[in-house]
């Protein structure tokens, strides 16, 4: 077939229905916030399942749903294109620990992918299975994802799929923290 006539990637059919059931599924599960550096195995490795942090709800709905391993792809993005990471922890190398489950450098990932979107005010924008970074109290960053449910106080306004401090949850938190990142990462 001639290079203009290739077919292009297709992403998987009904992704983003997949990995909010991918994310929903963690509820009741990881009941706990951790963010204690821990040694995991690479790749695929993650810390104990009833424990983890924001990223980890992300990182283990694209494993789940997709088979897709954020640890190896942030990895082999950092270690060749490491200047282009946030250097906020002083690192000199890739951790293979840590390196995915810092919000910093899944925001530059997904966007160093083509997968950023624009923030806005208008909850029409953020479509199931996006992901949204946010800028807590005491300037933490944190990422949720969008979820298929809407708030039952403005129906217009999806929820979201985090873990905020008492484990995977889904809630109405979209508008509650400043969004500083839109995001719709679809495996192809």
């Amino acid at each position: 077939m001639p290079a203009a006539m290739a077919a292009k990637p297709r992403a998987v059919p009904d992704w983003p229905g997949r990995l909010v059931g991918a994310a929903r599924q963690q509820i009741g599960v990881t009941t706990l916030y951790d963010p204690t550096y821990t040694r995991i195995a690479y790749p695929g490795g993650d810390v104990a399942e009833d424990r983890g942090v924001c990223t980890d709800v992300v990182i283990r709905a694209y494993r789940r749903a997709f088979r897709l391993d954020l640890q190896r792809l942030v990895h082999e993005d950092m270690a060749a294109n490491f200047p282009a990471y946030p250097k906020a922890w002083g690192l000199k190398s890739t951790d293979t620990n840590i390196d995915h489950r810092r919000v910093p450098n899944l925001a530059m990932f997904f966007e160093r992918r083509g997968a950023s979107l624009a923030v806005s005010e208008d909850p029409a924008d953020y479509q199931p299975g996006d992901l949204v970074t946010q800028m807590l109290p005491g300037n933490l960053t944190h990422i949720a994802i969008v979820s298929t449910n809407r708030s039952t106080e403005a129906p217009e306004r999806p929820l979201v799929i985090h873990n905020i401090g008492q484990g995977a949850r889904e809630e109405d938190t979209l508008y509650v923290f400043r969004r500083a990142g839109h995001f719709r990462f679809a495996p192809i």
